[in-house]
């Protein structure tokens, strides 16, 4: 069953999110503190974190972190701080989603869901790419640069893999978005930006004669893959 990690120390608020995440069958594991997060993380792998950022001991952004530094798992952010620029934060530090207080638990479980389509759709096909030294293994969730494999989470991983499927094609922001974040997606549309910075400085060891990520001002962005 696919589980779920809640890290949020308001009791009252884990428990209505657990109950509703169990009617839809998922699996829930709950941690109140912020230090003891990690443990928990380790402990039990959960397919999907539900994390909130104002914690005890250690805040949501140090959490986040140590989780990218170890695994793609999709992280939601969950904080009452509805600033925009926290939300461009968030997905800059590696998050997939952003839920900001107070919110309806229905709409957090549809955007669980969401980012678990989004996250295991790269396993509905075998199809490999491979542009010169940069090979992305769609089947196996994967990016290898000259033999060597690069992590990104599931999001950059999702733009990427969309990118690779249409070489040479430029897509808008707003194409983006509908891609891969979907319809449900509300934030900035500069977490497109974000992904891309995100994506360029992992692949910096690309050849550039063999493709690069490219930005077409006013128009938007492409892998392009220049044939030898």
């Amino acid at each position: 069953m696919t589980k779920i990690l809640i890290v949020e120390d308001e009791f009252a608020i884990s428990q209505v999110l657990k109950a509703y995440l169990i009617k839809v069958g998922f699996t829930v594991v709950q941690c109140y503190n912020g230090g003891q997060a990690m443990n928990l993380f380790k402990e039990h792998r959960p397919d999907l974190v539900l994390l909130d950022i104002m914690l005890p001991e250690k805040n949501g952004w140090a959490i986040l972190q140590e989780i990218r530094e170890e695994s793609t798992c999709p992280v939601i952010m969950l904080t009452a701080l509805g600033d925009v620029n926290y939300r461009l934060e968030g997905f800059d530090q590696g998050a997939d989603d952003y839920i900001a207080k107070p919110f309806i638990a229905d709409e957090v479980v549809a955007r669980v869901k969401a980012v678990l389509r989004r996250s295991e759709a790269s396993s509905d096909t075998s199809v490999k790419k491979q542009f010169g030294q940069l090979e992305i293994d769609i089947q196996a969730h994967r990016v290898l640069l000259a033999g060597e494999e690069i992590v990104l989470t599931p999001r950059d991983l999702s733009v990427l893999m969309f990118l690779a499927e249409h070489p040479n094609q430029t897509f808008t922001r707003d194409q983006l978005i509908e891609q891969v974040w979907g319809w449900e997606y509300d934030g900035s549309d500069r977490a497109v930006d974000l992904a891309v910075k995100r994506l360029r400085k992992a692949l910096a060891g690309w050849d550039e004669s063999e493709g690069e990520i490219k930005t077409l001002r006013g128009l938007g962005y492409q892998l392009s893959v220049h044939k030898k």
